[in-house]
């Protein structure tokens, strides 16, 4: 564990400290968008060591991405993900803002929780309904009831802006991280809402 967070911080420094030559980009042309990530893309199947996993989320690309952290950083799942309807780093309980972890110091999953039976009120008008998919993963944050869920009655968000906060996976994509790929303990880097490929994902 203490390997993987040396990785990660590591790459995230290298990210945060990189200077950028204005003038030399202003200049290029511009690499076309990607297309955005609607349907999960499992790119390892097996063989990967499950306590070498850590998760990316790009507020930019609305992914969720699983790497295995041995010898070169590999990509072995994305995910299209729903964040918060309002943009920016979250400055308290209720603004509607998806959490960014700081440079070096990703998130953890610190908890995995049953939440196939868990309502909520949106407050559009539909009442107490079930909203969290089968898995809710608590994240240690500053900030209390952040996670990443499912999207019960609410699939047609993901990908896309539109939780109070959390981490939106569609239903089966829940239970696929869940039984396949998370942990309690895993670090999770959520980046700014501009912010590129890290180093390792280039």
């Amino acid at each position: 564990m203490k390997k993987i967070l040396t990785i990660i911080m590591t790459a995230a420094l290298l990210t945060a400290c990189g200077g950028s030559d204005k003038k030399a980009t202003s200049q290029a042309a511009k690499p076309a968008a990607p297309a955005k990530v609607t349907e999960a893309q499992i790119h390892v199947a097996e063989g990967y060591d499950r306590d070498r996993l850590f998760i990316v989320i790009s507020k930019k690309d609305e992914t969720l991405k699983v790497y295995e952290a041995k010898g070169d950083t590999t990509l072995i799942a994305t995910f299209p993900v729903c964040l918060s309807r309002n943009k920016g780093q979250k400055e308290k309980s209720g603004d509607m803002r998806t959490p960014e972890s700081e440079p070096g110091k990703p998130f953890t999953i610190k908890q995995i929780q049953d939440a196939s039976d868990w309502e909520h009120d949106f407050g559009d008008g539909r009442g107490k309904i079930l909203s969290y998919g089968h898995w809710f993963l608590r994240l240690e944050t500053p900030f209390n009831g952040i996670g990443i869920h499912g999207s019960t009655n609410n699939e047609q968000t993901v990908p896309g802006r539109d939780s109070e906060g959390c981490i939106r996976l569609k239903d089966a994509d829940i239970i696929t991280l869940k039984e396949n790929y998370a942990r309690v303990g895993m670090p999770v880097i959520i980046k700014t809402e501009e912010q590129g490929p890290l180093p390792f994902e280039r």
